[in-house]
């Protein structure tokens, strides 16, 4: 890997030449030389690797203690210092990396120590051919070559060390950790390096170098093992104690520049290595801080009084410039007004440089002398606002005061070098700054980095000068590789912002919006104080200004930037904050306008930027989707926002720009009137699209899809195709990824296009490109799951896709070009999606779709899962499980058996994943069985053989023992199976053995500590097992451990939706024998009392919510075990309801009894959680239950059978009395959902 920009340091070696047995060639043919692994050249060696193999030759011939050896040595450094072995210079220069590692090596055995015009040569060397040849080091050789610099610097004298730095630094790249026996004495206490970094360092030029082997110290390459923390640390105080020190007197600035950007690549090298790991408190405030003085380097106008530490709550002292105060931060330029100076730059060469390695990785540089030529970049607020901070000079808005032309210039020639040269450098170091924050941004968690908002991101302006953050960059620097940099770290922060902007609403104005009641305390007590009121914004409509200020400024830096790279990441930013921005919480406004300035570079001449553009347009059609405010603006004509008198600030922009009438190449033209507009070959036109009734977005898509691109709106190619070449790939894969995010979001928007779309997508799988080919499957996935949403949803059927339409779709998208696509063996992965694109057919259109076509997709879908790929078969099994729940398809016995057998071959697959789902279609399945089972009867039982039934039964029990994923729904499917088998084949013998393993794997399974989803589903299927009145739960040997695991459950367990299906379970038999002897009944009975005295008491605030379902679920279990209760029952009842924990229950069965709602919502009936009666069938039922025990022959247990009808008579009574308000609170309007 080649050094990166700014680093004296190797990167990767080219592979070795591949050894070759000699040839007999003809004295005239030319000679063949290995160019590396990657192949053969025909050709002489050039003249740099000839003379490297002679230098190297005789440098391996000399020996120590020789005569002329001195003489010799220097003249052979020279030759091989002359030498130019870059390989952007000359590409076919082929030296191996052994070949230099051994000439070094043997040139450090002949230079000694004492000889310092040697060493500074053999030190030069080293820099030379590691840096420009690439050459990775193995560990002999790294010993040798650090050994070595080590050494010359505790021999030499002072006037040598800035060159064996220099090497030295070159010789760590990114070998920090394989250096690890000399870090002790480069890094510790007294160590060499920490002496010439320290910023005491009088002679900066060995402080910059020291700062650079830092900073190679800390780099990591890929698959090298980071720094060790403690050096890590030690690295990172240098470099941050460098950043804060203030520029030594009579320092030049230039140099010090240079200072800083080499603490600031080191900064980020050590901020690159992984998470954070310097602390939470005032570290990471120190570096924010430093690092925003540092963003404005050199900025002009900027008199700002710098914190030392940026602090995470909001305090006016931290942030924003000091404007009365002029005085200079510490590290600004010594006369930053006249950097605003002298726009017309003359071509200059860069100077001399500080160092060889100053020139690597600056390439590019000569544009940020050439920016002032040509209006880059504006951004101000109009009238002066932000300029006033920014600049002391009153300038037009949009045009920052230090790029306007003058005829006068200010300075001399020579100054204006000087001015242009410092410029530059103090871009570095802004570009510097920002990559480290970049890094930091990276690195920091967001809860902690979020604290910092504000001083980044300012709010909207209320007035007053507006803070110095990220966004006076981005519309005030005149670098666009500055701005790029700003874009990049704001892009970077709104990156998994969606929680942090959740808060933000100004719905309503903060004026009416709620006041806490802390806060009206706290106004009352100032008031009696008599104190001035102050007003108080809370953080939500705070955030919203925040956003609504980004919107401001990031449409006027999209208005103003002309640099295409740079406008391409002002819209990747925008996309990354509609992403993320939560528009439903916000007023109305915010896209609109967004939406009609974007339209307008969708054919601008950059590929990327259209890429960019159909990026935002993805983010704008799925954040919150659907948007009233977008849904109305996709159903607008796209012009509307051209026509006349609706003159955009885009217009007013270009105006501006294209003064003589010239435009920026780089621009997407926009013309001032509506019919320039219209009638432009450079709009957003396509043909017939003022005769057509689509959304502008869909038919913007489809034609970027499908039709030819325009010449002029493409660079690429422009001319040499005519007019019959397609978008590049990335805008059409693009527009197809819009197209299925606007399919997701805005269904109701397109569906009346669902055949065109169609159409596309059935062209899309008929081209070659295997990436177009993919995303027109996974756009019809979208177009198939949105009609199912539509119909399981509670849309008119007026408003419905007509079921006609429907079939039609899917007769056309399976006569060929998705059945292609199912057999094309060599892309897996489109197989997988057409899979998921047969799993989303509506099953109504499904069942009208003719036999054969239905036959086909049953048939593919069962030889897929034989496929040898993971993927496929992962995806057709799934389908398989989406197919056995289709009404048409699930009362067939032999697509069931078929479906069966399937599933039970894939469930043993290797693949996790591949299990997962055949576990997840087993499920399925079994839940189709119970389904035929109450709608077909014994009939369909019949059908179905033993044997399959067993073999499902088995290898679900097999299933339950395996990773968690797969375990939820193997449970299941168990619970099913025990409810579905008939008397005669519980009664088998080849039943019994698989039948009590089912039922221990259950029992084990809710005694285990596994997922909360997987201890759900085996309550419930235990539960689901109960309600077989087949199964022997009176005399079968694992009933009573089955039991006891529900009551430990429903205790102890901390989840409440848990325990509610746990309680739901043990409410579930319908026999009294069921529950077995009075000890087990008892055992029953008072675990659920215990829970319900406990369905209060938890640690999870989270649960809270879950609690009154439960106590709902615990009271229906109490009083469905007391209607089952016997005689021989009373006496552990009697004593359960006696006492103290008798009035508990009671208050609890009086608050279910009255409840108005019965818990329907907070489980289901059919899961046993709740019911559908109102009080008074409660009431009626209960009054039933009393009748049923009055009439109980209770021989020897008269006194508890007393008891118990004592406590139901007073607890009808109590019933019946006028309630007061507090036993109406009982509330069952939060419910739970199946995990």
């Amino acid at each position: 890997m080649a050094a990166q920009s700014g680093f004296p340091a190797p990167g990767l070696a080219p592979h070795d030449a591949p050894a070759f047995p000699p040839v007999a060639l003809s004295p005239d043919a030319p000679p063949f030389v290995p160019q590396g692994s990657d192949g053969w050249r025909v050709g002489p060696p050039s003249d740099a690797e000839l003379q490297f193999s002679r230098c190297a030759a005789k440098l391996r011939s000399l020996r120590a203690g020789s005569g002329q050896l001195r003489e010799d040595l220097n003249l052979l450094f020279d030759q091989l210092l002359s030498e130019n072995y870059n390989k952007t210079f000359n590409p076919n220069i082929s030296i191996r990396a052994e070949d230099v590692s051994s000439l070094l090596k043997h040139a450090t055995c002949l230079v000694l120590l004492s000889q310092e015009h040697l060493v500074i040569k053999l030190c030069q060397l080293i820099h030379h051919l590691l840096n420009q040849l690439q050459v990775v080091l193995n560990e002999q050789t790294l010993d040798i070559l650090v050994k070595y610099t080590v050494g010359a610097l505790k021999v030499c004298n002072t006037w040598t060390h800035s060159d064996i730095l220099l090497a030295l630094s070159t010789v760590v790249y990114g070998n920090g950790q394989q250096c690890h026996q000399h870090l002790s004495k480069l890094l510790g206490k007294d160590g060499l390096l920490l002496l010439y970094s320290s910023p005491s360092q009088p002679n900066l030029e060995l402080q910059r170098v020291a700062l650079y082997c830092l900073a190679n110290i800390c780099l990591r390459l890929p698959g090298q093992p980071p720094l060790d923390d403690q050096y890590r640390s030690v690295c990172f105080r240098v470099f941050l104690k460098t950043l804060q020190s203030p520029k030594p007197p009579n320092t030049d600035e230039i140099f010090y520049c240079m200072v800083i950007q080499a603490a600031l690549k080191g900064l980020q090298c050590c901020l690159s290595a992984g998470k954070w790991r310097f602390g939470e408190g005032e570290e990471l405030g120190s570096v924010l801080a430093v690092l925003k003085r540092l963003m404005f380097q050199g900025a002009p106008g900027v008199s700002a009084e710098w914190p030392s530490v940026l602090y995470p709550a909001r305090l006016p002292q931290y942030e924003g410039p000091s404007a009365p105060k002029p005085a200079e931060p510490p590290k600004e330029a010594a006369a930053p007004g006249k950097a605003s100076g002298n726009k017309k730059r003359k071509s200059r060469g860069k100077g001399k440089k500080a160092g060889a390695e100053e020139s690597r990785g600056d390439d590019g540089e000569e544009d940020e002398r050439e920016e002032a030529t040509t209006p880059q970049k504006g951004g101000g607020r109009g009238g002066g606002g932000e300029g006033d901070s920014w600049s002391k000079t009153s300038v037009p808005s949009f045009y920052p005061s230090w790029k306007k032309n003058s005829s006068d210039s200010e300075f001399s020639d020579q100054e204006g070098s000087a001015q242009s040269k410092l410029r530059v450098y103090h871009s570095r170091v802004c570009q510097g700054a920002l990559h480290c924050l970049l890094a930091v941004v990276k690195a920091v968690e967001k809860r902690t980095l979020y604290g910092y908002w504000s001083s980044f991101i300012p709010e909207s302006p209320v007035g007053g000068p507006p803070p110095l953050t990220l966004l006076t960059i981005i519309l005030k620097d005149p670098s666009p590789k500055v701005r790029a940099c700003a874009l990049q770290v704001l892009t970077a922060i709104l990156s998994g912002s969606r929680q942090f902007l959740a808060v933000a609403e100004d719905m309503a104005s903060p004026r009416t919006s709620y006041t806490p009641f802390s806060f009206s305390l706290a106004t009352s007590i100032r008031e009696l104080h008599r104190a001035p009121r102050t007003s108080y914004t809370p953080f939500s409509f705070s955030l919203a200004t925040s956003i609504r200020e980004l919107h401001r400024a990031l449409s006027l830096a999209l208005l103003a930037e002309s640099s295409a790279q740079t406008l391409t990441q002002v819209i990747k930013c925008l996309a990354y904050l509609v992403a993320n921005a939560p528009y439903h919480r916000l007023k109305p406004g915010l896209l609109s306008p967004l939406l009609k300035q974007i339209r307008h570079y969708v054919r601008h001449r950059d590929a990327n930027v259209r890429v960019m553009v159909l990026t935002l347009y993805g983010a704008l059609v799925s954040t919150h989707a659907p948007l009233p405010e977008v849904q109305l603006l996709l159903q607008q004509p796209e012009g509307s926002g051209s026509g006349s008198g609706s003159f955009t600030p885009q217009d007013s922009v270009l105006s501006w720009r294209q003064r003589n009438g010239m435009s920026s190449p780089g621009r997407a033209p926009v013309a001032h009137a509506k019919s320039s507009y219209a009638n432009s070959p450079h709009a957003p036109h396509t043909p017939g699209e003022d005769d057509d009734t689509r959304p502008w977005l869909l038919q913007l898509c489809m034609s970027l899809v499908t039709q030819p691109r325009e010449e002029h709106s493409d660079s690429e190619g422009a001319g040499t195709g005519g007019g019959v070449s397609l978008e590049p790939p990335p805008v059409r894969l693009e527009a197809l990824q819009v197209l299925s995010q606007l399919v997701h979001g805005y269904f109701s928007v397109i569906q009346s296009y669902l055949c065109e779309i169609g159409q596309v997508s059935a062209r899309c799988l008929g081209e070659t490109d295997p990436s177009i080919q993919l995303h027109g499957v996974k756009l019809l996935e979208e177009l198939g799951t949105g009609t199912i949403q539509q119909y399981r949803s509670n849309v008119p059927e007026s408003s419905r896709v007509p079921m006609s339409q429907v079939v039609q779709f899917w007769s056309d998208v399976l006569s060929s070009p998705l059945n292609e696509a199912l057999q094309n063996e060599q892309h897996p992965r489109l197989q997988m999606s057409a899979c998921d694109t047969l799993s989303s057919i509506l099953p109504q259109a499904f069942a009208q779709l003719p036999e054969k076509t239905q036959l086909m997709c049953i048939t593919v879908l069962l030889g897929l899962t034989y496929s040898e790929n993971y993927l496929v078969k992962e995806a057709a099994v799934r389908a398989l499980g989406v197919y056995i729940l289709f009404p048409c398809l699930r009362e067939r016995p032999m697509f069931v058996a078929d479906t069966a057998n399937t599933i039970l071959a894939v469930l043993d697959d290797r693949s996790p994943s591949v299990r997962t789902k055949a576990s997840w279609a087993l499920g399925n399945l079994t839940d189709t069985l119970i389904v035929n089972m109450e709608n077909l009867g014994a009939d369909f039982q019949e059908e179905l053989s033993d044997m399959l039934l067993l073999k499902m039964l088995q290898a679900a029990t097999r299933a339950s023992a395996d990773k968690d994923r797969v375990k939820a729904n193997a449970v299941r499917a168990l619970g099913n199976l025990l409810h579905f088998l008939r008397h005669s084949q519980l009664t088998r013998s080849a039943f019994q053995r698989p039948l009590e393993d089912a039922v221990r794997a259950l029992v084990k399974t809710i005694q285990s500590e596994a997922l909360m989803k997987v201890l759900w589903n085996a309550c419930y299927a235990l539960g689901n097992a109960f309600r077989n009145p087949a199964l022997p739960l009176d005399s079968a040997p694992w009933s009573a451990d089955a039991f006891s695991a529900l009551c430990h459950v429903v205790i102890s367990c901390k989840n409440f939706k848990v325990r509610i299906k746990s309680a739901a379970a043990l409410a579930v038999p319908a026999q009294r024998r069921c529950y077995g002897d009075t000890q087990r009944f008892g055992c029953v009975w008072n675990s659920l009392a215990k829970a319900l005295e406990n369905s209060e008491e938890t640690n999870n605030f989270l649960e809270y919510k879950y609690s009154s379902s439960l106590r709902h679920t615990l009271a229906q279990a109490l009083l469905h075990l007391l209607s089952l209760s016997q005689s021989e029952d009373m006496a552990a009842l009697a004593a359960s309801l006696a006492g103290e924990e008798g009035r508990g229950i009671k208050e609890h069965l009086i608050k279910y009894l009255q409840a108005e709602r019965g818990g329907e919502e907070a489980e289901g009936e059919e899961d046993g959680g709740g019911d559908s009666f109102s009080p008074q069938q409660r009431m009626e039922d209960l009054q039933q239950n009393l009748d049923r025990l009055k009439s109980l022959n209770a021989e020897g247990e008269e006194s508890g059978k007393t008891a118990v009808v004592s406590f139901l008579e007073d607890l009808l009574k109590s019933c019946e009395e006028p309630r007061g308000a507090e036993n109406h609170n009982y509330n069952f309007s939060v419910q739970p959902q199946e995990i």
